[in-house]
This record gives structure tokens, C-alpha cells and sequence, in this order.
């Protein structure tokens, strides 16, 4: 196979490949280790590349392929968001007021290798993952693939960046606030931010009071399935992704939540309408209807539990005062939030999530925009405080963070692309725990539109 087919051919396919014995394991990671010393001196993926490592691990696996067993990933790169342990290498934050290098993998990296695959780097990531742009002042910028004065979205930014262009199969990121849909979304690729707990978070467990989960960004939907068969250890996922659904009931929805002060862009407002007509096409009944947001669920749910989220990060942290100043400012506001008001948040998100939840007694998945406008430019907030910053990211992705306050699954699809050439999105929202019907639906997308084959100018 052409490598130029070959490293954009996904991990489910490769996986298929490797175990046929059209490819082997060292071939394959040699194809990713040569793209990236040729092009991620431009954009920045990597924190770091674990080449030494990687070829001992794609050795092992192509023995392993060779003697006839078969894992799910068994030969595969995988590469690792750099706020997930692996066992001898440090997990920064984006920051250089990082520890030492961790004793022991994280879970799901454990359980990622358990499954065969080869751990490739570690990707960029923004400070303590606060922000929808990659760029610290410890490690530089990350660009965008598509348009290299744009970032790849955060704070997964690295992780997607990599494997859109082409130098990852699949890459493991997290998602608090929409870090997963985000860089999806702009990158051009498939995100799936799973059902909360549904990913092991160990060793950090219940990161940022609940928000946080651990999920795949992919070329295709097949590649995010087996992610999570992987990690889950739960079989139909793959399954699903490759059945046809039943007729569904969609909600068409650009209800940006209340007070955020976002402006849907014209390309973003049109990628949902067009999803909307597709779905109709597919056989779906499509309604517009938006869900019922509570009017101050940010501030009383959202909010509190990514700043205090913050704070109980940076507590762990050996060298604090190393943090950029604006990261600093983050953490002061997060430790201004007691214990107690946050077990009362805690406490109060099953009435949120009821209510938000409620439209579900009505549809099957809500269709919102993937953002409501695209990427900021490289450098745009290296002089902006704390606040000024949040108000002016808040304007470009308000349709995340609620569904990390009601931990249900929601996922983004590449759509077309905005003014400046950078990928758009729509999201695709699910039931609670019904990631099933949400890969059924975006496989069924993905055959009617195709989009793993598109390839960025940087690739």
C-alpha cells in the first residue's frame, strides 16, 4: 500500500492490515516516525516522540502478530495526551511546574496497551488544559494542519493536530469543557467525548469535579468504536458503528446557552441546516427544538467546577510558581470555591441534568453547531489576562460544556470548512450512556459524506 494511503488509513483498517500481514508493525511506525521528524517542526504536535521505546513496543507486537494472536490494536501507534501518565515519562500539563517522570501508566494507557497498541508521544496540550488554543509559554505553539496561522483547537490540540496531519493513527485525548469536540471540530476529524466514566480516568478519578472524561479522536467513526471496545472492554461499540440506525427523531438546535454571548458564524449556522436536510434525506424525522437550559447553568454548574478543577490540579503541582501568570489567576478563582458549595453543585447536578435532558423525551439526538465560529490565530492571546480571556473563547465554542456538566455523550462530525480553510463541524448529542446510537448515526453520516480521506496542506 502507498504510504501516502497508508498512514491516513486509520487505526481499525491498519489494525485489519497488521493482522493480514500486509504491513508490519515496525514498517508502520517507521511510516509515522519519519512524518513526524519532516513535518511537526512546523506544527508542534508533540510534546515529546517516544521513538526508542516505540520500536521496542512495535517489535514485541509484530512478534506477537507473527506467533498468531490477535488484540484489537496489536501493532497500532497511539499517541497519548501529555495530562495522561505513561509509565517513565513525565506528564507536564503544558507547564514546566510539572514533577518527575511517572512510576506506573494511567489506566486507560494500561489498558491501551493491553490491547495491543504502540505507544507513539506524547501531544501538546495548553497549560493545566484550560483553553481551546494550544500555545504555552513553556513549549511553544501547536498550529493547525489545515491553516498554520490558526490553532488546532484545545485543549486535546496536539492530539488532534497529530492525527489530522497524518502523524497518528488515532490519539487518545480528554474532554472537561469540549477539549476532544473542539479540536476535532477545527481539525477536520471524528471526536467522541464518551459517557462520563465510561473511559477509566485513574489514576484522576473524578477530574475537575466530574467534567473530565477520556475518549478517542479519529479519522473515522469504525477507528473511535474500537477505542472504546479497547478501553472499555465492552464488545458491540464497533458493531454499532457499522449499522445502519433505525429511524431516528432528530432536534435540529443553535440555542446558544444563556448568557454566553456567542454569535453563530454564517458557515457553522449552514453546516447544521445541511445536516439537518441529510438526516431527512437518510430517513429521519428532523425537528427544530431546543433543549431547556437553565439561565444561569454556567455560572452555577459549568463554571465553578472548571475553576475549582483548576485549583485542585495546581495543588498537585511541585513547582507552582512556575505557572504562567494567567493560569496562576485561574487557580486563585478556583480556590475561592469552598468544599461545601461544591458538594452543593454536586448535589444540584441531577435537577440540571433532568431538565436539560428532558428534550430526550421527545428525540432521539439533538444537532447542534460543532462551534459557533472557528479557531483564533496563533499568538492572539498571549497578552490577554484570565477573564478577557475566557469571555472571548466562551464566544467561539458555548455547545460543549453542558453536556460535560450532564456527563452524557455527545460527539462532532466534520462538515465543510469556514473562510479562513479550517474545518467545521456538527455535534451530534446523545441519551445518557447511548453512545451506540450516536455511532450508528455518524457512521450512517460518513458513508453519505465522506470525510477520512481529506488531507491538509501540512501532511
Amino acid at each position: 500500500m502507498d504510504t501516502s494511503v497508508l498512514v491516513f488509513a486509520g487505526a481499525a483498517e491498519q489494525a485489519r492490515l497488521l493482522a493480514a500481514g500486509e504491513i508490519t508493525a515496525p514498517e508502520l511506525l517507521g511510516h509515522y516516525l519519519e512524518r513526524i521528524a519532516r513535518l511537526d517542526t512546523t506544527l508542534r504536535s508533540y510534546r515529546v516522540v517516544l521513538e526508542d521505546s516505540a520500536q521496542r513496543e512495535a517489535a514485541a507486537a509484530q512478534e506477537r502478530i507473527d506467533a498468531g494472536e490477535r488484540r484489537p490494536l496489536l501493532g497500532v501507534p497511539i499517541a497519548i495526551k501529555d495530562d495522561v501518565d505513561v509509565e517513565g515519562e513525565t506528564t507536564t500539563y503544558g507547564s514546566s511546574a510539572h514533577g518527575p517522570a511517572r512510576t506506573r501508566d494511567a489506566e486507560v494507557v494500561r489498558r491501551l496497551r493491553d490491547a495491543g497498541a504502540v505507544i507513539l508521544g506524547k501531544t501538546m496540550v495548553p497549560e493545566m488544559m484550560l483553553w481551546p488554543f494550544t500555545e504555552t509559554v513553556t513549549f511553544g505553539a501547536t498550529r493547525n494542519p489545515w491553516n498554520i496561522d490558526y490553532a488546532p483547537g484545545g485543549s486535546s490540540g496536539g492530539s488532534a493536530a497529530a492525527v489530522a496531519a497524518g502523524l497518528a493513527p488515532m490519539a487518545l485525548g480528554s474532554d472537561g469543557m469540549g477539549s476532544i469536540r473542539i479540536p476535532a471540530t477545527w481539525c477536520g476529524l471524528f471526536g467522541l467525548k464518551p459517557q462520563r466514566d465510561r473511559v477509566p480516568l485513574a489514576p484522576h478519578d473524578d477530574s475537575w469535579n466530574g467534567l473530565n472524561v477520556n475518549g478517542p479522536i479519529a479519522r473515522t467513526v469504525e477507528d473511535a468504536a474500537l477505542f472504546l471496545e479497547a478501553v472499555t472492554r465492552e464488545p458491540g461499540f464497533v458493531a454499532a458503528a457499522g449499522r445502519e440506525p433505525r429511524p431516528l427523531r432528530i432536534a435540529l438546535s443553535d440555542k446558544v446557552p444563556p448568557l454566553l454571548t456567542a454569535r453563530v458564524g454564517r458557515l457553522q449556522r449552514a453546516a447544521l441546516h445541511e445536516a439537518g436536510e441529510l438526516l431527512r434525506e437518510l430517513g429521519h424525522e428532523v425537528v427544530v427544538r431546543d433543549p431547556d437550559y437553565p439561565a444561569s447553568v454556567m455560572f452555577d454548574q459549568a463554571l465553578p467546577r472548571y475553576f475549582r478543577g483548576c485549583f485542585d490540579d495546581v495543588r498537585t503541582l511541585p513547582h507552582p510558581e512556575r505557572l504562567e501568570a494567567r493560569t496562576r489567576s485561574f487557580a486563585r478563582v478556583g480556590g475561592m470555591i469552598s468544599d461545601r458549595r461544591m458538594d452543593a453543585i454536586r448535589r444540584a447536578e441531577t435537577h440540571t441534568a433532568e431538565r436539560i435532558q428532558s428534550i430526550f423525551d421527545d428525540v432521539d439526538v439533538v444537532v447542534t453547531p460543532g462551534t459557533a465560529k472557528g479557531p483564533s490565530r496563533i499568538g492572539r492571546y498571549q497578552r490577554m489576562g484570565m477573564l478577557s480571556t475566557l469571555l472571548s473563547v466562551a464566544a467561539r465554542v458555548p455547545f460543549q460544556a453542558l453536556f460535560n456538566v450532564t456527563g452524557q455523550p455527545a460527539a462532532v462530525v466534520p462538515w465543510g470548512f469556514d473562510d479562513n480553510a479550517v474545518p467545521t463541524s456538527v455535534q451530534l448529542v446523545g441519551r445518557p450512556f447511548d453512545e451506540a446510537t450516536l455511532l450508528s448515526l455518524a457512521g450512517q453520516m460518513e458513508k453519505a459524506r465522506p470525510w477520512a480521506q481529506r488531507r491538509p496542506p501540512v501532511s
